[in-house]
């Protein structure tokens, strides 16, 4: 049912502070909004479950992998996994909402197995290295684009804070990962080790003696 059915004139949740909203009718609000044809009400679904992510648990994944199923648009879609359900993975102490994402990445759907790959977007430090790696592999021979962007995208991230992991994974699975993937993979991997490498002191600036120190040498000469 749509909340149009529901509701005769409901006002957009774009831009409102929805903060009176209960955490238990957070999840059936954006239901009902998914269940509407027009686009807008999905986004405003969408935000709706970024802005109230830590009132949802593990138990809504089946709700929102429902929809993410349903319901795919890239945008939306990507906005999902990586703030709702990255969310309630990484908040999830269990380890529940981690095997979630293990079903999710063997999923027919490439929605969901895009959802899988990128829900640790926003996690930064707290990103489990080895469980996004093993997801790329598993999907790395994939041609179909929405997955191949993916994976750069969630390696792009990771480079941020692992360059040197990230620039070995492509290296060793160059020939299996699609020219896409590494392209956007390493998108940032370049910069940071021109950065280091102009940190780094060369052996002419260790050989050659400052200006000032070879005038200080020859004064005391004097």
């Amino acid at each position: 049912m749509c909340i149009r059915d529901r509701y005769p004139a409901p006002a957009g949740l774009r831009g409102a502070n929805p903060s009176g909203i209960p955490s238990s009718a957070v999840l059936p609000l954006a239901e009902l909004l998914f269940a509407c044809d027009e686009r807008e009400l999905h986004l405003d679904a969408v935000d709706l479950l970024a802005k109230h992510a830590d009132s949802l648990s593990v138990r809504d994944l089946p709700v929102l992998e429902r929809i993410l199923a349903t319901k795919s648009w890239w945008d939306t879609v990507d906005l999902i996994a990586s703030s709702a359900v990255g969310s309630i993975v990484l908040g999830d102490s269990t380890g529940q909402g981690a095997k979630v994402m293990d079903t999710w990445i063997a999923s027919p759907n490439l929605w969901i197995r895009r959802s899988a790959i990128i829900h640790q977007l926003k996690f930064k430090k707290a990103t489990d290295e080895e469980r996004l790696l093993r997801y790329v592999r598993r999907c790395m021979h994939e041609r179909e684009f929405f997955i191949t962007k993916a994976i750069g995208w969630a390696l792009r991230q990771h480079a941020r804070l692992q360059p040197l992991v990230v620039q070995e994974f492509v290296r060793e699975h160059e020939e299996a990962l699609a020219s896409l993937s590494k392209r956007e993979a390493l998108k940032h991997c370049g910069s940071v080790s021109k950065a280091k490498a102009a940190r780094r002191p060369t052996a002419a600036s260790k050989a050659a003696p400052s200006s000032a120190g070879a005038s200080a040498k020859k004064r005391t000469k004097r």
